[in-house]
């Protein structure tokens, strides 16, 4: 029994690093903020985005499995260094403020909740828990390999779950108002369109589709594992729409009905905690840390994987170039706990950032998916051709709204 067990866990090993990656800060913070302002109003967008995402995912992983080539060195055969270049610094300038806004709202989550536990009320200091959290991840980078990485990931992303599940059944709002989000409406209020446009960047950003390229390439997945692939990224997907409800749902059910919003990491905390409890909260802020750190470990292993993608060449994890762009994420991880800033607004910037390449990258697959002699008898059919074209029309109406919702905060 144990044994099948692993088995299974090893074949969802590629959807579990998704999860950990894509259910992050970034996503608590968008989810949250949605929940606040509009309660269960904007479900029928996060849904949108992972029908869209399950079969992206598939369509990415299954292009790796088919022709044996990752996304990014695609690209570049066929693009040029031009395109696959400008494709690969939007997806690391996004990952980088991504890392930054990511252990910022950790730190300051931490930092709240802990006040009533230091003498001076002041809470464990955001520098010194960023350096420790920082020091943790590089810990278990220096001396992990890819499946250590997996069990990591594996355990985080289950304590986040049951977290954020147990947190959602405490303080759960009517289910009525649940099923209302499913019918498509925009809110008429301010920053509705930013956070519908981070929800979309943090559930479908195109890093998701490269990332699983890579995954399935190190799986070493090929097509007579097309059914693997399919049941993986369903797990995975279907996951990811449970989780981000759970905390939108833990936001609206608590914060919504006196009017409250979450501007800042800590207001998740401060706000929530005299609605919910000092016990519903904790568990909250557990699955918080946990979602920071099953995210940031993704994040700062992608600059490595995705120059090595970009070159064609092996993923050494062990070579210096690689430990050094390592190390320099988790720096990245110090910028706003030194020198300041709002996590919760950096974090939904960084999401539209995402989104904004988003079609570029899903217009270039949908030309190699066309492609006779690269994809052979596994060429692109109607319905596929049309199910692209559709998503990409609605990537581009969120990155422009996005860049609307972004130009307004100035």
């Amino acid at each position: 029994m144990q044994k099948k067990i692993g088995l299974f866990l090893a074949s969802i090993a590629p959807g579990i690093f998704l999860i950990g990656y894509n259910i992050g800060t970034g996503s608590i913070t968008t989810m949250a903020s949605s929940g606040a302002a509009f309660g269960m109003t904007l479900i029928w967008p996060l849904l949108l985005s992972c029908i869209f995402t399950f079969f992206l995912i598939m369509l990415f992983g299954r292009y790796t499995a088919i022709t044996g080539n990752t996304i990014l060195a695609s690209f570049r055969s066929h693009f040029g260094v031009t395109v696959s270049g400008f494709v690969l610094a939007s997806l690391l300038i996004s990952e980088w403020i991504s890392c930054m806004g990511v252990m910022s709202v950790v730190t300051q989550v931490v930092e709240e909740w802990s006040k009533p536990l230091t003498k001076s009320g002041n809470g464990f200091s955001p520098i010194i828990t960023s350096i420790l959290f920082g020091a943790i991840l590089y810990y278990l980078f220096w001396n992990g390999k890819h499946r250590i990485f997996e069990k990591i990931l594996a355990i985080f992303v289950t304590l986040m779950g049951l977290c954020f599940l147990l947190t959602m059944f405490m303080v759960i709002p009517d289910p009525a108002e649940v099923i209302r989000g499913l019918v498509p409406r925009v809110p008429n209020e301010p920053g509705a369109l930013l956070i519908m446009a981070g929800m979309v960047g943090t559930t479908m950003g195109a890093i998701l589709y490269v990332v699983r390229s890579i995954l399935v390439h190190e799986k070493g997945w090929k097509k007579e594992d097309l059914r693997l692939e399919r049941r993986d990224a369903a797990i995975s997907v279907t996951l990811m729409f449970v989780l981000s409800v759970a905390v939108m749902a833990a936001a609206a059910g608590t914060l919504h009905p006196e009017g409250l919003r979450v501007e800042n990491a800590i207001d998740m905390v401060s706000l929530m905690e005299p609605l919910a409890g000092r016990f519903a909260v904790s568990i909250f802020v557990v699955g918080i840390v946990c979602a920071g750190l099953s995210s940031l470990f993704p994040i700062i292993l992608l600059a490595p994987w995705l120059f090595a993608d970009f070159n064609n060449k092996p993923r050494n994890m062990k070579s210096t170039s690689t430990r050094l762009l390592v190390f320099f994420g988790v720096l990245l991880g110090l910028v706003v706990p030194i020198f300041g800033g709002r996590p919760v607004l950096i974090m939904i910037v960084s999401q539209v950032l995402t989104v904004i390449v988003t079609p570029l990258i899903l217009a270039l697959m949908l030309v190699l998916y066309n492609k006779k002699s690269l994809m052979g008898d596994s060429l692109a059919g109607t319905k596929t051709n049309i199910a692209m074209l559709f998503i990409l029309l609605f990537t581009v109406a969120m990155a422009v709204a996005g860049i609307i919702g972004i130009s307004r905060l100035f």
